[in-house]
């Protein structure tokens, strides 16, 4: 195959300044014009016809036919015409687009198929322009006829890693197979993981930990698989193993603490998403934790990225862990002159009339001292919500605080301070 591709594309310098080229660009243009208008036609088509609650296995059915509709539809084409032209003239443009409209079709077939199963992953775009202009200079080399030769050099060319050398080649090789076999150990991962999803029964953290040990397990048997296969014997990479043992012990000690952390966080259940928590200055609600860190979001929409080593080696202040239950305090003063029991039973009444007030435990007011200017008072009131945050409940309630106050002639005193002038001859 090799041969004849190169030999065709010999023919095709040669036919450049013959008659026969034009016939063949002309074929080529009205081959992809009319696949073209196929693809435009079956994209309304199956935009017309969208179900939402399609099945999964129709669903890809459908995109699949809309990624490789165009080139399918221009390799029958081209096929066409080169049956219909070989006859009367020469063909060698024709034959060296049908391997590309091929090879073209079958990228666009395989990462959408990668795409529909890793629905997350933002690489696979970036991805996808690398593979393609790789699969296509593959392609290329492969019609020139020095392919083989290329093959024959990097097989010449050994790294002296151990007792048996590794050539070039093996290691390109090497790379292909455990990327292939890596895309389908994750593949396998996320279905594992969907199924775990719906089971709702199951613990969230439980589920968590399952399927990235699943991930992590499969991976691994993914590379002890695929290395093998090409000829690489694992006992040649020991040399590199013990020298990433080192690296991991000293450079990635901290990463390797927080991944372990993580694990812990998620098996001991003392952090759960949803949970309201504060450690040092940061306070927000956990909305994911990963096997690095820990996401918490403030009620401010501010995200904060806190390292898993953290969250264990810390002290951290969880308000949902056992009882979701927190107590807010509100301290308040008023003056002297006032009725303390009335002030009391309005401070109650204030806590009380907030919708997310609990109305057991019942709203208390304590009388903490007799302070300089005032009556030290400490209103008490018990929510369910502190992931809704604490600001917005203590404003409103000192606001009902403070017009139920002027309404009954409850006054709040100003800082008092007495000051005596003595006389010099006052002794």
């Amino acid at each position: 195959m090799v041969v004849e591709l190169s030999a065709v594309w010999n023919d095709l310098i040669a036919d450049l300044n013959h008659p026969d080229i034009l016939w063949q660009l002309a074929a080529l243009a009205i081959s992809f014009l009319l696949a073209k208008l196929v693809e435009s036609f079956v994209r309304e088509q199956v935009a017309a016809h969208a179900v939402p609650d399609l099945g999964r296995a129709r669903q890809l059915g459908r995109g699949s036919l809309k990624r490789v509709i165009f080139p399918i539809v221009a390799l029958g084409l081209v096929v066409f015409s080169r049956w219909l032209l070989r006859p009367v003239m020469h063909t060698h443009l024709l034959t060296l687009a049908m391997p590309l409209l091929a090879s073209l079709a079958v990228i666009r077939l395989v990462f959408y198929i990668l795409r529909h199963s890793f629905t997350r992953a933002t690489w696979l775009t970036s991805f996808e322009r690398i593979f393609s202009a790789i699969a296509w200079s593959i392609v290329a080399l492969h019609i020139l006829g020095v392919l083989p030769e290329i093959i024959d050099v990097l097989e010449s060319i050994t790294l002296p890693i151990s007792k048996t050398p590794l050539s070039l080649w093996q290691i390109l090789q090497g790379l292909v197979t455990v990327a292939a076999t890596l895309l389908i150990a994750l593949w396998l991962s996320n279905a594992f993981e969907a199924r775990l999803n719906r089971a709702a029964e199951m613990d969230t953290n439980l589920r968590i930990v399952l399927s990235r040990l699943l991930r992590a397990l499969l991976a691994l048997f993914a590379i002890l698989i695929a290395l093998p296969l090409v000829g690489i014997d694992l006992t040649t990479l020991s040399v590199f193993g013990g020298a990433l043992g080192v690296g991991l012990g000293f450079g990635l000690q901290k990463i390797a603490s927080s991944y372990v952390s993580g694990f812990i966080i998620l098996l001991d259940n003392s952090i759960r998403i949803g949970n309201t928590i504060s450690i040092g200055n940061d306070r927000g609600q956990v909305t994911r934790i990963t096997t690095r860190f820990t996401v918490l979001r403030s009620l401010a929409g501010i995200e904060s990225l806190v390292p898993n080593e953290l969250l264990v080696s810390s002290v951290v202040q969880n308000e949902s862990y056992s009882d979701r239950q927190v107590r807010v305090a509100l301290p308040i003063q008023i003056s002297y002159d006032s009725d303390l029991e009335l002030a009391m039973r309005l401070l109650v009444d204030a806590a009380k009339a907030h919708a997310r007030v609990l109305p057991e435990p019942e709203p208390a007011v304590l009388l903490k001292e007799f302070a300089d200017s005032g009556i030290n008072l400490e209103l008490g009131c018990w929510i369910t919500d502190p992931e809704n945050g604490l600001g917005i409940l203590r404003s409103d309630i000192n606001l009902a605080i403070w017009h139920s106050f002027k309404q009954h002639g409850i006054t709040i005193p100003y800082p008092q301070r007495e000051v005596r002038l003595l006389g010099e001859n006052n002794g």
